[in-house]
């Protein structure tokens, strides 16, 4: 596997400094810039070009969520991570929506992160464990903003049984051996999930799930 190459965005020079050489002490992992503030990351993004964005949120300046708008146009080939201490609802939604591949909290193991992120370069969506409720949560909450409601698409029992699965955030190989198919029968079938909704993530796919009642009553 090629070295996958980070970009780390935040203003907290310790934190940089500790995430960096935790992530260089891994086989696979080269830091290849830094940047204090939303702006100056999405420019070194541009210049670098970096796999993966870790991002934090709030920022002095240009802001988490304003960067993640400008990397998501400029350089849609780079996964952004968010690396954040908010547990917000409303910053998940945000930030799910503006396009990032994943919302992790800065209290995650760094076995997580490491996982999280060779999942994100292979296009796979992530979230720390509790956000994952949070997301469930807030979509269901009538009192936090959400989008004008999208005229729902009908999928297939195949298709609503792993949309399901994928907003509980299973991953492929996992909701594979639940219901007895190949991994690439899986994949195929979420492929053609995001194409059915027009939509680009497996986050979004889990959004789209529970704010169209799709999900199991608890």
């Amino acid at each position: 596997m090629s070295t996958i190459r980070i970009l780390l965005v935040d203003d907290h020079s310790l934190f940089r400094t500790g995430i960096k050489s935790l992530l260089e002490s891994q086989d696979g992992f080269e830091v290849v810039g830094e940047a204090s503030d939303g702006l100056e990351g999405v420019k070194r993004a541009k210049q670098l070009k970096p796999n993966v964005v870790l991002l934090d949120l709030h920022m002095p300046g240009t802001s988490g969520l304003d960067a993640l708008q400008m990397l998501t146009e400029d350089v849609p080939e780079t996964e952004v991570l968010m690396l954040t201490v908010s547990e917000d609802a409303q910053d998940l939604m945000q930030a799910l929506r503006s396009g990032a591949r994943g919302y992790l909290l800065k209290n995650i193991e760094i076995e997580f992160l490491i996982d999280s992120i060779r999942r994100a370069v292979k296009g796979e969506s992530v979230m720390s464990p509790q956000m994952s409720v949070a997301l469930v949560d807030a979509v269901r909450e009538p009192s936090i903003e959400k989008e004008p409601e999208k005229e729902t698409v009908k999928l297939t029992p195949r298709e609503s049984e792993i949309i399901i699965m994928l907003a509980q955030g299973e991953s492929n190989k996992s909701i594979a051996r639940t219901l007895g198919l190949a991994e690439s029968t899986v994949k195929i079938h979420v492929q053609g999930i995001l194409r059915k909704l027009k939509i680009t993530s497996r986050v979004q796919a889990a959004v789209y799930a529970v704010e169209h009642g799709l999900m199991p009553k608890s």
